[in-house]
């Protein structure tokens, strides 16, 4: 999963006409860890989506700015808009993770 380096670029990216699922997290958190384990297959099985991670540490505006209270969480955009939101606390399984993108079409 490409990380994305700057400001401009998560602009550029959430603004596209595609699903663009950002995943927030950060260097020293355990279940970003984890998550990372299993989104690999999760990825493959959602080719229609494109995947970026967001350290929110290095981008706090942007992470304040879309309601990101915990990490991991993962965020869809499409056209400039948030369209869901999957807070931390329900972002910990595949099973989870994987209900929450099939509802996003």
């Amino acid at each position: 999963m490409e990380r994305i380096q700057t400001e401009e670029q998560y602009r550029q990216l959430t603004q596209d006409d595609e699903w663009t699922v950002v995943k927030y997290d950060a260097t020293w958190c355990p279940d970003c860890k984890t998550l990372d384990k299993f989104m690999d297959s999760i990825i493959e099985n959602n080719a229609d989506k494109r995947f970026y991670a967001l350290d929110v540490e290095q981008f706090p505006n942007v992470s304040e700015e879309n309601d990101v209270r915990g990490i991991p969480s993962l965020l869809v955009y499409r056209n400039g808009e948030k369209i869901a939101h999957l807070h931390s606390k329900f972002a910990k399984t595949p099973a989870q993770i994987t209900e929450y993108l099939d509802a996003i079409k």
